[in-house]
């Protein structure tokens, strides 16, 4: 069958007008839609919670891989500082909560990771994509972060970056809204 010979480790969710409707919905000067994932720490994290307080959403690959593992820890280093600008933290990917437990012990890391396993918010956000690995086209996740105000509008957005001083960036956006 066609669909074996074009498996990958990391299938690309279902895409259809849906999601399309989901991407265009995140939009800088938009309040983001309510969403819910399950939460390392056990129970299930809701966006509308978080009103009241600034936001960031880190979209990110995959647990303990060496960019994921640098993005987490510089975002660890700087959690204080976000603490203290009135800023939530949460880390986005599509690895299980298992991984993520496992991940964020292993990092000591501050903040909630979320499990996407479906890809349904990663699709709301439009951070699934087409990448090169290894000279592999592979489909996952673009690695994006998102800055969202208290009100829960999306303030500032960050695609395809690099993760050495990245979180930094998001920082100082944050502190200036």
């Amino acid at each position: 069958m066609s669909a074996s010979k074009t498996k990958k480790a990391r299938p690309a969710p279902a895409t259809s007008s849906a999601g399309a409707e989901s991407a265009a919905a995140v939009a800088i000067g938009k309040v983001v839609a309510d969403f819910s994932l399950p939460s390392t720490g056990g129970g299930i994290w809701q966006l509308r919670q978080s009103r009241g307080r600034k936001l960031v959403l880190y979209f990110y690959p995959r647990d303990n891989t060496p960019g994921c593992t640098l993005e987490g820890r510089q975002f660890a280093a700087l959690a204080p500082r976000f603490e203290r600008a009135g800023v939530t933290i949460v880390g986005i990917s599509r690895d299980s909560l298992a991984a993520h437990e496992k991940f964020r012990e292993q990092l000591a890391l501050p903040f909630a990771l979320l499990s996407d396993a479906d890809g349904r918010v990663c699709n709301q956000f439009d951070v699934i994509r087409e990448k090169s690995m290894y000279g592999r086209k592979v489909i996952g996740i673009e690695r994006s972060s998102f800055l969202l105000d208290a009100k829960g509008i999306l303030r500032n957005q960050w695609r395809k970056l690099k993760v050495d001083g990245h979180a930094l960036a998001v920082l100082e956006a944050a502190q200036a809204l």
